[in-house]
């Protein structure tokens, strides 16, 4: 399957995946603290384990931090 990911194309041995599955695949690094955007829409966390990931999407891993105050 070939699918974009944060900008850059990807070619992937599995031929169907969910957000979770992918997120394992990619070995993302505290999944829990990414929000994933899948072709412009922001998936809800509840549904990574029911989203599929097909054929020419476009995917976004989103990583959020905090930061403190710049004096």
């Amino acid at each position: 399957m070939n699918i974009q990911i944060n900008g850059e194309k990807e070619a992937l041995s599995a031929d169907a995946l969910t957000v979770s599955q992918l997120l394992t695949l990619k070995e993302v690094k505290m999944p829990d603290m990414v929000s994933v955007e899948l072709n412009g829409d922001i998936v809800d966390r509840d549904a990574f384990d029911t989203t599929p990931v097909s054929e020419g999407d476009e995917v976004e891993f989103l990583y959020f931090m905090g930061g403190g105050q710049f004096a």
